[in-house]
């Protein structure tokens, strides 16, 4: 559930003039034609919810691969295509941001052995390529290019695991945006691959012995629906020997009469221990069991055999394991356990709770690394082991960083700095003199100058302080009349920081302000944050960010007609609750991937993960609740809702695409307006993850044309 971001940069183009208007500019548009939705079937289906009788009349559309759907989805792309073809923008919009997409891309190098591993993207590549090098200066190699394996790009690389001595690689793959991976094991010398091939896994990495004779990783069972629908539960964690069918891998941890846990294991650095961490749900609280690796029976030890907090594992000195944790400290905080003496009275604070939200904890050079948050945006910290504050990481400004990841016995690190109008380079961090030095830096025409971002914050319906990003060209004139794209997720103790996004900028570059709220159900404030945001308490989430759209129209950013939402899976719900309780707050919504039929969603592959956030139907008190904001459920007839484009696709086995359909189909029968609601639907592609290139430059274009067209939004003499 977490929020898919992209990593993206801007330019220029020069004006072209086309019968007196730029063909990138406010054209003047034919007489719009009244939109004729394809008619979609009902069908009589009432379910009883403790007492209260629901209607389900789009039931039908939950079976994805009957023809009736099928030939639904046909049709109503059609209609939505078609009304995008008519506006003169989008075409050169999408020209923009292929043109600025066009830069290299890095991630952050992994050293392995005497080896560095890192990814690329040349420019316009679907998928980034897996590179090898014997030193940061050298001439990499091709390992892996996900680009050869599939015609339109849409088989991407989800995971690898590299032995110490760089010399073996699981790595997984993904087709068309699944959440089910394939692994595979990559010999690093020879750039080939061994026989080993492993199926049904998801929601796993891959985790080596320190003899590199095998990995463990989690998988499920081979399906006996759907696969892209049906409930996956009861996880096995297995260990995988080189050269062995998978059908031999030892099982090493089950819980048959636990179908909802979910479990993987790491081994730790000097490979004596697994460490075994078992969540229930989407919650961030865990139970760590861990086996000894050197011992004969392979006993699985229960260390934490409660969920009463989350213990994320950092590293071990020996038989005494380091935890970040949020135990009796809701912003976070570190601690040791010995397996020696494992009782509670036993356990021993390293970094105590700071003012900051602490959110994560590497370590590297026999020092910690602590990533924290203040309001929003990032600061590094350095801990000797004792936990004794060393010193700050200087970063580049106000903004978002992430990295620092490795191994105890390095002396290196690399980290990346982002902002909303900050190119993301990637630095090289030496431990020892605490010196950043640029590893690679994106080479983009772009003048950050030419952008402002401040920090606002604002009152909430019931009086809570919310802090607001918001970032526009410089001189911005606050009359009223500025388009406003108000983005936000909200959910799951995921934090939405400062991040360089081209997307974001070409909407700049045409007039627009992006705000971005950090709400309630997010992280950003700690646990007490993510609490006020969730089960009974998820409403806050609608009204802070139904606050935030008050508060740019009462600062005169805006108004209603210019106001644009969005948001994407758990922010897809957040922009359905949104549009269903205030439609005459909103100029047009854009709910991607949503979770909108909130009496149904765990009924399907993850979902009944969730109801750790939601709750379930199931539960008499918490249907009330989420009967009273489902957004299917809360559209009402003969109403006027603003413009809307829901975005899906066929192969999403997260947030299975019929939440969309069921909410497309109910709205268009429910509005009363003129604006067009259309719904986008993708295909071979899924929840985000792994969606090539090309497919993401269209999406984005689609929707910035569709804001142009539905806020009127002047984009005259812009570049």
């Amino acid at each position: 559930m977490n929020p898919f971001k992209h990593v993206v940069v801007i330019g220029t183009i020069a004006i072209l003039a086309v019968g007196g208007a730029t063909a990138y500019g406010q054209a003047e548009l034919p007489i719009d034609q009244p939109l004729v939705y394809p008619k979609t079937k009902t069908i009589d289906v009432v379910e009883d919810y403790h007492g209260t009788k629901v209607t389900d009349p789009y039931r039908w559309m939950e079976d994805l691969d009957s023809p009736g759907v099928k030939d639904w989805i046909e049709a109503q792309n059609k209609v939505t295509f078609g009304y995008l073809e008519t506006i003169p923008q989008r075409k050169k919009i999408n020209e923009r941001l292929t043109t600025l997409w066009d830069y290299e891309k890095y991630g952050m190098p992994r050293k392995r052995g005497d080896r560095y591993f890192f990814s690329k993207n040349d420019g316009l590549q679907n998928q980034y390529v897996l590179y090898v090098t014997e030193s940061l200066d050298g001439q990499p190699r091709v390992l892996i290019d996900p680009n050869k394996l599939s015609e339109d790009g849409t088989i991407a690389l989800a995971g690898t695991a590299i032995t110490d001595d760089g010399k073996l690689m699981a790595y997984g793959l993904a087709e068309a945006g699944s959440d089910w991976v394939e692994y595979h094991v990559r010999d690093v010398d020879a750039g080939k691959d061994l026989s080993d091939h492993l199926k049904w896994i998801k929601f796993s990495g891959a985790s080596w012995t320190k003899d590199d004779q095998g990995f463990y990783y989690t998988r499920y069972d081979q399906p006996e629906g759907d696969v892209l629908q049906e409930t996956n539960r009861f996880p096995k964690l297995c260990y995988h020997r080189l050269g062995t069918p998978q059908a031999e891998d030892k099982v090493v941890f089950h819980a048959p009469d636990q179908p909802e846990w979910l479990f993987g294991g790491e081994v730790t650095d000097d490979g004596r221990y697994l460490i075994i961490s078992i969540g229930k749900g989407t919650e961030r609280k865990n139970r760590v069991y861990y086996i000894d690796l050197q011992a004969s029976d392979e006993k699985v030890v229960k260390l934490v055999d409660v969920f009463d907090a989350q213990y994320g594992f950092i590293d071990n000195d020996g038989p005494v394991f380091w935890f970040f944790t949020d135990l009796d400290a809701p912003r976070g905080r570190v601690i040791a356990i010995d397996t020696r003496k494992p009782q509670r009275e036993n356990w021993k604070e390293i970094i105590p709770q700071a003012k900051q939200t602490l959110r994560g904890v590497g370590a590297v050079n026999d020092m910690f690394i602590a990533n924290y948050l203040k309001d929003a945006h990032t600061q590094i910290k350095i801990f000797d082991l004792e936990g004794k504050f060393v010193r700050d990481v200087e970063l580049p400004g106000v903004g978002s960083a992430g990295g620092f990841g490795d191994r105890r016995d390095e002396t290196e690190t690399f980290y990346i700095f982002t902002g909303f109008s900050y190119p993301t380079p990637i630095y090289r961090y030496d431990m020892p003199t605490g010196e950043s030095t640029v590893f690679k830096r994106p080479k983009v025409d772009f003048n950050p100058a030419e952008f402002v971002t401040k920090q606002v914050f604002y009152r909430s319906k019931d009086g809570t302080r919310v802090p607001m990003f918001i970032t526009h060209k410089k001189g911005l004139e606050l009359d009223g009349n500025n388009p406003v794209y108000l983005y936000s997720y909200g959910g799951f103790n995921a934090s939405l920081t400062p991040y360089f996004s081209i997307s974001n900028l070409i909407w700049m570059e045409m007039g627009g302000v992006y705000a971005m709220p950090n709400i309630r159900g997010g992280g950003e404030y700690g646990k007490e944050w993510h609490e006020a945001g969730r089960l009974t308490n998820k409403q806050n989430c609608f009204d802070d960010f139904i606050a935030a759209a008050e508060w740019l129209i009462a600062n005169k950013y805006t108004r209603p007609e210019k106001l644009a939402i969005g948001g994407g899976s758990n922010g897809g719900l957040l922009v359905g609750a949104c549009m269903t309780q205030r439609p005459d707050l909103f100029g047009a919504c854009l709910p991607a991937v949503g979770v909108l039929d909130m009496l149904r969603f765990h009924k399907y592959t993850i979902g009944w993960a969730w109801t750790s956030d939601y709750g379930s139907a199931d539960d008499p008190e918490m249907f009330k609740v989420l009967y009273a904001y489902s957004p299917l459920h809360n559209l009402k007839p003969r109403t006027e809702y603003p413009a809307t484009l829901i975005t899906t696709a066929d192969h999403d086995d997260r947030v299975v695409p019929c939440h969309s359909f069921k909410f497309a189909a109910a709205l268009q029968a429910a509005h009363a307006g003129d604006n067009p609601v259309l719904i986008r639907i993708e295909t071979r592609a899924g929840h985000g993850a792994g969606k090539p290139t090309s497919k993401i430059i269209d999406e984005i274009a689609d929707k910035w044309a569709f804001l142009v067209r539905t806020l009127n939004v002047d984009t005259s003499g812009v570049y």
